[in-house]
């Protein structure tokens, strides 16, 4: 069993990459709607957080936990790993996206939440493999805001997305990565303010580096199950946008008093 989770519905972007990568297994995703959003958390609420999570895939049954969150890879992926790994393996995205870049010659922008920019995550492992390579992360964390409520034709949104576009082309980026999951669900939206810079979803870079794995342990059957930490009807309703939920959306044992 494979577990996933992120602070709301943007996970669910990378489950949507999994499966459309004909990756089957039974998945088991996890949304921290009581906490959304991680970016403006502190780090040690992350990793209280994320702990109780990777208690509750292991209980469940999981082998496995892929973290559909670039904060928590960003800030607490080491602790976790050094806690667990002797239970369940984990896949941190940032980690597994950066390798992609090691003969990058060109300027890359990140956009994030505030946690991760903070974090300079994505600049560390970038350049660690290639030290030359420019890393320019900027701070969008609304976005995660306008994607978790819907609000695509907002004038004050689009005028947000439109000035955080510019601050990109004006750096001379023609690569960006969507440094959080929410993210790859506005690339339309970007799109519309430009036509030089390609969107890199590190969710595809993740799963390129580790289908392999994920394909020989599959079984051939897929199946989900959806919790989260609060009003599982909204989850429903806004994650089904983005993937097609049709079990139903529980309320994670652990957090019932």
């Amino acid at each position: 069993m494979i577990g996933l989770f992120d602070s709301g519905v943007g996970g669910l972007s990378v489950l949507k990459a999994i499966i459309n990568n004909g990756i089957s297994d039974d998945f088991i995703y996890f949304g921290d709607t009581k906490n959304v959003p991680y970016g403006t958390k502190t780090k040690d609420e992350i990793l209280s957080y994320t702990k109780d999570i990777m208690e509750f895939f292991i209980k469940k049954g999981a082998d496995c936990a892929i973290m559909a969150c670039n904060t928590s890879s960003a800030l607490v992926y080491e602790e976790l790993r050094n806690q667990f790994s002797d239970k369940i393996r984990i896949y941190p995205l940032i980690q597994f996206a950066a390798p992609c870049f090691k003969d990058e010659n060109q300027t890359i922008g990140v956009m994030a939440t505030a946690a991760t920019v903070k974090s300079l995550a994505y600049t560390k492992e970038i350049q660690k493999i290639n030290p030359k390579c420019n890393v320019i992360e900027q701070e969008c964390q609304k976005f995660v805001e306008i994607v978790e409520k819907r609000l695509y034709e907002d004038i004050s949104s689009l005028n947000y997305i439109k000035e955080k576009i510019e601050y990109f082309k004006k750096a001379g980026c023609k690569k960006v990565i969507l440094g959080c999951t929410h993210f790859p669900y506005l690339v339309p939206v970007f799109k519309k303010y430009t036509a030089d810079i390609e969107f890199i979803d590190p969710a595809e870079l993740l799963i390129k580096s580790i289908k392999s794995e994920l394909v020989s342990r599959s079984s051939g059957k897929t199946s989900f199950k959806f919790y989260v930490s609060k009003d599982p009807e909204n989850f429903k309703q806004s994650g089904s946008m983005f993937f097609d939920i049709e079990e139903d959306v529980n309320l994670a044992e652990f957090l019932k008093v």
